[in-house]
């Protein structure tokens, strides 16, 4: 079977999964239900339990789907905590359905997966030892990857049905209201938490710190909460940080900052109230730094800001350059402890951040939106997804609900140590090219030929040094050669799911 961006689908599971092709990046209008959890009502006041252990106890039974976060991502303690005991107890079958899994969590889930306990995933990603061990075969069953929007509207139509979800937060009330914002280990937005306290069977909570009634704000109610654990230590927020939330000294990095800030200046876009989303990379950061300066020099601010956040954004947000900050989610702790001060920084769910069957995601207001890519092809369609090698090693995150803004840019190196970025065909796609507008790279600007408007613009500036993507592949390829070919199995290790859930791409186990 093969999907409108040409790649073959194994018909088997397509059919035993009643899955369907990846057809169009056009959503439409559709008619869909919500679902609802079942409720056991409890009139307590008080539902802290100090033992996790009897928690699970209560909660957990074989074959069911367990839910976590990722917000605390390399900080994170609670993953750990809760599988250490669920393998402790012989728990087998589980679905692991968590918003994205970070390389902190990575030991435990091939431990759990060896041993019976996980066998099924469902996630935006996976990097790492866990990545290595999915491409070489190590689920039997195929890993589902979906997008933040998608994960929201999965939950919301039922295809994702979390019987316990164990949410990490930094504080809680004994009756269950948390949020993102006090304590030893904030991390600020709760945005992919709130679909699974909202949708899952159950809820526990896990903080180390407990706080008077009524808690305010309540990201998290206690109307959607069974128990609150107490344990010592819920995370490090020093650890949230994506490694990359400074501004780089690279020189290629900021060379391509420059010139994707100088295609958002001249695009039809810039202008009063323009709206926009950038990613936590040092490009990525030095484009808002540069816009910034851009901003103050023409006597323009912008409506809001999107996405995951960092300090650089919400500084904007202080300086008056932005008015509003629709915060999903937080890369650092600065943009983290913001969130307590300034109340134009709206925390968002993932629902109404990019689910794209709800009645009007935050994402479908987007003018600009800043990506990266592991790979893009000639078709402008990218991979976030798998490396050079074949190997699982990233996440879909928000990228292709973003990729539907009026100009999605893509940034990226035309090669990145001996491996081509700009390739004829990429390994994985993820975000179809349908939706991809730019791609800027230190050599050149490519436009995707579906939008000669842009074309026409660019054309017109002449520090801009537009370039066809065809060229830019070949200069790639000039530099590092043609790479061997990939081998792989017939074995399918993952699928990769559009926004609406239909199947773009399937990920084969690599061959040893």
């Amino acid at each position: 079977m093969e999907n409108k961006v040409k790649r073959n689908l194994p018909d088997n599971l397509m059919s035993e999964m009643g899955l369907k092709p990846f057809e169009t990046v056009d959503i439409g209008n559709p008619e869909v239900n919500r679902v609802a959890p079942k409720v056991r009502v409890t009139t307590g006041a008080d539902k802290v339990v100090n033992s996790l252990e009897e928690v699970i106890k209560r909660t957990v039974q074989d074959g069911m789907t367990i839910s976590f976060h990722h917000h605390f991502r390399n900080g994170d303690f609670a993953f750990n905590k809760v599988m250490d005991l669920i393998i402790k107890l012989g728990y087998k079958n589980l679905t692991l359905a968590p918003s994205s899994l970070t390389g902190i969590m990575n030991d435990k889930v091939i431990e759990a997966i060896k041993k019976g306990v996980i066998t099924d995933i469902t996630s935006s990603g996976m990097r790492g030892s866990l990545g290595d061990f999915i491409s070489h075969g190590g689920l039997k069953k195929p890993v589902i990857f979906r997008s933040h929007g998608n994960r929201a509207r999965s939950i919301e139509e039922g295809e994702i049905k979390i019987d316990v979800a164990f949410l990490g937060v930094p504080n809680a009330d004994p009756a269950g209201n948390a949020n993102g914002q006090e304590g030893d280990a904030i991390f600020g937005s709760l945005g992919y938490a709130l679909i699974d306290a909202q949708y899952a069977n159950k809820v526990v909570l896990l903080t180390d710190n407990i706080v008077d009634y009524p808690n305010t704000p309540a990201s998290i109610k206690q109307t959607q909460v069974d128990y609150v654990v107490k344990v010592d230590q819920i995370g490090d927020a020093d650890k949230i940080g994506s490694g990359a939330t400074r501004f780089t000294k690279d020189p290629k990095e900021l060379k391509i900052a420059q010139m994707v800030n100088q295609v958002i200046v001249n695009s039809p876009y810039y202008k009063e109230g323009f709206s926009f989303q950038t990613g936590s990379g040092g490009a990525a950061l030095a484009v808002t730094r540069y816009l910034r300066q851009s901003m103050i020099n023409d006597g323009i601010t912008a409506s809001f800001a999107l996405g995951g956040i960092t300090k650089p954004t919400t500084d904007l947000l202080d300086e008056g350059l932005v008015k509003k900050v629709m915060d999903v989610q937080d890369f650092d702790k600065g943009a983290a402890a913001s969130m307590a001060k300034n109340k134009d920084q709206q925390e968002i769910d993932a629902s109404w951040y990019a689910d794209p069957h709800n009645k009007g995601a935050v994402v479908n207001n987007l003018d600009i939106a800043i990506l990266s890519a592991l790979q893009i092809d000639t078709d402008f369609n990218v991979n976030v997804m798998t490396g050079s090698d074949g190997v699982i090693r990233g996440a879909i995150g928000g990228h292709q609900d973003a990729a539907l803004a009026k100009m999605t840019i893509i940034t990226a190196p035309l090669v990145r140590g001996r491996n081509a970025t700009v390739v004829p065909a990429v390994a994985t796609v993820v975000t179809p090219g349908d939706s991809i507008d730019v791609l800027v790279t230190e050599r050149g600007i490519a436009i995707n030929p579906k939008r000669p408007d842009l074309l026409a613009a660019f054309s017109k500036v002449t520090n801009l040094n537009i370039i066809d993507i065809k060229e830019l592949q070949k200069m790639a390829e000039q530099q590092v050669g043609s790479p061997k070919a990939l081998e792989y199995t017939d074995n399918t290790v993952a699928l990769i799911q559009y926004r609406d859930g239909s199947i773009i791409d399937t990920i084969k186990q690599v061959k040893e």
